[in-house]
């Protein structure tokens, strides 16, 4: 999700979106292949190149990853988008080892077909909003538990491909 340096997105009290998707993107993308699967990380402002790159590689899953934000600072918990019955499954397994390990409210799987990232890739596609990165408690845990986050974003993968 964004772009450091570029555009970084949501931003919080301390953080920004681009900043903890990118390291969440890359821990993740190594706990991946060490189980065996073929990654491609890409973190681009352009939405096209992300899904060119995607269909390129012959992705088989496409999965983006971002901080949420809300102007009420209530907002937290963590959500997936999908369009396809497969990108739902995908969300479920997401969705739940997300929340399961994390302790983030689940705001569950939603429709995600006006999502271009969602709807212009090959691949069965996701987008992932980790948690709200504007209340104060999920920014915590963004911040302090990022590596949870790949970690669990990596199982609900591994679930799903299974």
């Amino acid at each position: 999700g964004h772009m450091p340096g570029m555009d970084p997105g949501a931003c919080g009290s301390c953080s920004t979106e681009a900043d903890i998707c990118r390291q969440v993107m890359e821990s993740c993308a190594v706990l991946l292949r060490d189980s065996g699967y073929e990654v491609l990380t890409v973190q681009s402002d352009e939405l096209e190149s992300i899904v060119g790159a995607s269909d390129g590689f012959g992705a088989d899953i496409f999965v983006s990853i971002h901080c949420n934000g809300a102007v009420t600072q209530a907002a937290k918990g963590t959500e997936v988008y999908a369009m396809s019955e497969a990108g739902y499954e995908l969300g479920l397994c997401i969705d739940r080892a997300i929340v399961d390990y994390l302790g983030t409210v689940d705001r569950g799987v939603k429709d995600g077909s006006r999502l271009y990232v969602v709807n212009q890739t090959e691949a069965t596609a996701v987008l992932v909003e980790l948690a709200f990165i504007t209340n104060q408690d999920d920014e915590w845990l963004l911040n302090q538990r990022t590596e949870d986050f790949a970690s669990a974003l990596a199982a609900g993968i591994i679930e799903y491909c299974r």
